[in-house]
């Protein structure tokens, strides 16, 4: 039996505030090419277009001196793609996502990865089901057997620091084969956060190009359960009180809206 890392309970504010100041430029350095390599993936496959709604959230700098930038795009196959960070490296702390819903044409999971630091590196990597999996275990079958056996390696791993939300809707919101860990920012740590997550994302662009089309009846209510999803995770997200201690109220409440698609002015795919 693999004894792995103790369970974090602690919310990110508070293991941030607790965390000695430390500068982690390097970090944030290598995980955002990381992200990077796969905005290229995606921004290659699909046809996309950036909404205006987020034109003063590029390159933005808050209130409080913290820096980012937000870009959100919709395309012929995408609803909302979030492609995001935000940080102030100096003091130890990013934060970099990577979120795509797609347009109701497939029954293809939508994906949501997120990187950063608290100093130590966090992650996140999950697929969301655009189905009721409890019923539905063919659909289990077909898209998580082979991220399973990625979770179970990041499980079986001491090096990796299991994180558990302590808000009971993120809890369900979260599948049983997510990626929610902390670690040390070592060589091989980086090695394998990029190697699953650009894994993850080759597996999933493959999955919608092979996707069936579903039927033209069901798609105003699958972009609907897919759009109250999105919301509620956005709203939910515990990581939500950082907001207030980086941007202020006002900024917080605008990415907010701006990441879950509530302010959008392009039209969605059908």
């Amino acid at each position: 039996m693999t004894q792995q890392a103790n369970r974090i309970v602690t919310p990110i504010i508070d293991i941030w505030k607790d965390a000695p100041s430390t500068d982690t430029t390097e970090s944030f350095q290598r995980l955002w090419g990381i992200m990077d390599e796969m905005h290229k993936k995606i921004t290659d496959r699909f046809e996309l277009q950036r909404d205006p709604c987020c034109d003063d959230l590029i390159n933005y700098t808050a209130p409080t001196g913290i820096t980012g930038n937000t870009e959100v795009y919709a395309g012929p196959e995408i609803d909302w793609y979030v492609h995001s960070w935000c940080g102030d490296t100096s003091k130890g702390f990013s934060n970099m996502h990577i979120t795509i819903t797609l347009g109701p044409q497939t029954l293809v999971p939508n994906f949501g990865c997120a990187l950063g630091t608290i100093p130590k590196l966090f992650m996140y990597n999950d697929l969301i089901p655009r189905v009721d999996t409890w019923s539905n275990v063919d659909y289990v079958d077909q898209f998580y057997t082979e991220v399973n056996e990625e979770f179970l390696a990041f499980a079986e791993d001491p090096r990796f620091a299991p994180f558990v939300s302590r808000d009971r809707y993120t809890r369900f919101a979260i599948t049983p084969t997510a990626i929610g860990y902390s670690a040390e920012p070592e060589d091989e740590v980086y090695d394998k956060i990029r190697e699953v997550y650009l894994n993850r994302l080759d597996r999933w662009l493959q999955w919608v190009d092979e996707a069936p089309k579903t039927p033209v009846e069901i798609r105003e209510q699958l972009a609907q359960r897919d759009h109250i999803i999105r919301r509620n995770i956005c709203e939910r997200d515990p990581a939500n009180n950082m907001a207030d201690e980086f941007y202020g109220p006002e900024l917080g409440d605008r990415l907010v809206k701006t990441i879950s698609a509530q302010c959008r002015t392009l039209p969605r795919p059908f």
